[in-house]
C-alpha cells in the first residue's frame, strides 16, 4: 500500500514551500483495497510521499518534529478503512474522517482526523494574512506572521502571560489567569522537555506553532492541558499541527437520538454529570460553553460520553482569579481575525452564569435525545424538569435544582448490561455505577 497525495492536493502546495502549519486539503490513493484493520503481520513499506507532501518532511517547515509529523513518518497512522480506493478530505459539512493508529504495528485502533478550521475558512484566513501585509493573494504565511508585532513580543517572552494572548478570539483566552497559561506551556506536548512554565526550551517555530493554534482553535490545547487520563471528559490527544488534529475516535451524540430508552437515559445522565464536573472540580476551574450542539459530544465504543469538540469551551479560574481582557480591542491584530470577524466581541467573563451550560444543553441537546422515550408519568416528569432547566430567565439555583432532579429521574432508568462497558460489570455490585 502506497499512500500518496492526489494531483489536486499536490498542486495546492507546490508553491507553498514553507510549512504544513497551513495545510488546507489532503487526498491520496492506494494501490489495492485496504483491510478494515491494517495487517499486524508485517509493516508495509511506503515511499513516504504522503509524509513528504502532507507533512513537509523534506522541507524546513513549521511542523517538523511534532508528534503528528512523527506518527505519519513512522506509519503509525494509516488512512485505510476498506471502503474506497481513493480517499480525500471530508466534505465541507463534515468535520472529520477516519483512520487507524498503532504504537506497535500489531494492535490498531480507530482515530479521527479532525479539521480544526473549515475549508472555506482556510481560504478566508489565508487571504486575510496576505492582505495584512499588502501581499498578493498567495504569500509566505509564515513569513508574514513572523513579522507581526504580537509574534515579536512572543519571541522576547520567557513566560506566556495574559498580555501575549489578549485580543485572540478563543473563549479559552477571554480572561486567562497566569495559572491557566502556565498550565498551557507546562503541558504543551509538541516541544521537548515539557514540564516547565517558562518557554526557554521553545524554539521560534515552537512559539509560532503554539500561537497559531491558540488563535485558530484551542481544542488541541485543551486536550493536552486537561487530559482524559486524569479524569477530564475529553478524548485522548494523539497529535496536531495547524489545521488538523488526530484524536481517539468517538461517535457523535446525534447518532444516538434513536437509541432505546435505557441507553438514552444513560447518555443524558452522563452528559449532566459532565456538565457538573465542568462547574465543580478539584482544580477550581469553571468551564463554560459559548454554544452547544449534539456534535460537540461523542461516545466511545464502551458507551462512555465525552466532549468531542472543545473549541467553544471557555475557562474561568476561580482559585486565582482571571485577568479580564480589558483593552482587548486595542490588541486586535491578524491573529484575532483568523477564524472570525475582526470586530467580534465575546461577553465579559463576569457575565457568565453558573447555569449557562445547563441552559444550553437542556434546550438544544437533551430534548432531542429524551423526547417520547418513556411511559407516562415518567416522560411528563422529564419534560417538566427539562423545561425548567432550559429556562435562562430562572435564577442559577433553580436551574441547577432542575438538573439535579432530572438526574435523579434518569438514574433508575438506566440498565446494567455489557452495552455499557464503561461501568459494567461494576454496576452489578455497586449502586454508584
Amino acid at each position: 500500500m502506497e499512500p500518496r497525495l492526489g494531483p489536486k492536493a499536490a498542486a495546492l502546495h507546490l508553491g507553498w514551500p514553507f510549512l504544513l502549519l497551513w495545510v488546507s486539503s489532503l487526498s491520496y490513493s492506494v494501490s489495492s483495497p485496504a483491510s478494515p484493520s491494517p495487517s499486524p503481520v508485517s509493516r508495509v513499506r511506503t515511499s513516504y510521499n504522503l509524509g513528504r507532501t502532507f507533512l513537509g518532511l523534506d522541507k524546513c517547515n513549521a511542523c517538523i518534529g511534532t508528534s503528528i509529523c512523527k506518527k505519519f513518518f513512522k506509519e503509525e497512522i494509516r488512512f485505510d478503512n476498506g471502503l474506497a480506493l481513493h480517499l480525500g478530505p471530508p466534505p465541507d459539512d463534515l468535520p472529520s474522517y477516519s483512520a487507524n493508529y498503532s504504537d506497535d504495528f500489531k494492535t490498531w485502533r480507530p482515530v479521527e482526523i479532525s479539521r480544526l478550521v473549515s475549508k472555506q475558512q482556510n481560504k478566508i484566513s489565508d487571504g486575510r494574512i496576505c492582505a495584512s501585509a499588502a501581499a498578493p493573494k498567495t504569500c509566505s504565511i509564515e513569513r508574514v506572521l513572523r513579522k507581526t508585532g504580537r509574534f515579536q513580543k512572543w519571541l522576547q517572552a520567557k513566560r506566556l502571560t495574559p498580555d501575549l494572548v489578549r485580543g485572540l478570539s478563543s473563549p479559552l483566552l477571554r480572561c486567562p489567569s497566569q495559572r491557566l497559561l502556565d498550565r498551557v506551556v507546562r503541558r504543551y506536548a509538541e516541544v521537548a522537555d515539557a514540564g516547565s512554565i517558562f518557554m526557554d526550551h521553545f524554539t521560534d517555530r515552537d512559539k509560532l506553532r503554539l500561537l497559531y493554534t491558540l488563535a485558530v482553535n484551542t481544542h488541541p490545547v485543551l486536550l493536552q492541558i486537561f487530559p482524559g487520563a486524569e479524569g477530564w471528559p475529553l478524548p485522548k490527544y494523539l497529535g496536531s499541527c495547524g489545521r488538523f488534529l488526530v484524536s481517539t475516535s468517538t461517535s457523535p451524540l446525534q447518532e444516538f437520538y434513536g437509541a432505546p430508552p435505557d441507553q438514552a437515559a444513560d447518555l443524558a445522565y452522563q452528559l449532566l454529570g459532565v456538565l457538573e464536573s465542568l462547574r465543580s472540580n478539584d482544580l477550581n476551574y469553571f468551564f463554560y460553553f459559548t454554544h452547544v450542539d449534539a456534535g460537540m459530544f461523542g461516545i466511545f465504543n464502551n458507551g462512555h460520553l465525552f466532549i468531542r469538540d472543545a473549541s467553544a469551551l471557555g475557562v474561568i479560574d476561580r482559585q486565582e482569579g482571571s485577568q479580564a481582557a480589558s483593552g482587548a480591542g486595542d490588541n486586535k491584530d491578524i491573529f484575532s481575525c483568523l477564524v472570525s470577524g475582526c470586530q467580534t466581541e465575546l461577553p465579559s467573563c463576569d457575565t457568565i452564569p453558573e447555569k449557562q451550560n445547563l441552559v444550553l444543553v437542556c434546550s438544544r441537546v437533551l430534548p432531542l435525545l429524551l423526547q417520547a422515550k418513556f411511559p407516562s408519568p415518567v416522560q411528563e416528569e422529564i419534560d417538566a424538569e427539562l423545561t425548567r432547566c432550559a429556562d435562562g430567565t430562572r435564577p442559577d439555583p433553580e436551574v441547577l435544582g432542575a438538573a439535579s432532579r432530572l438526574k435523579d429521574i434518569l438514574r433508575p432508568l438506566r440498565t446494567c448490561d455489557p452495552r455499557f462497558a464503561y461501568r459494567y460489570p461494576d454496576c452489578k455490585y455497586n449502586d454508584k455505577f
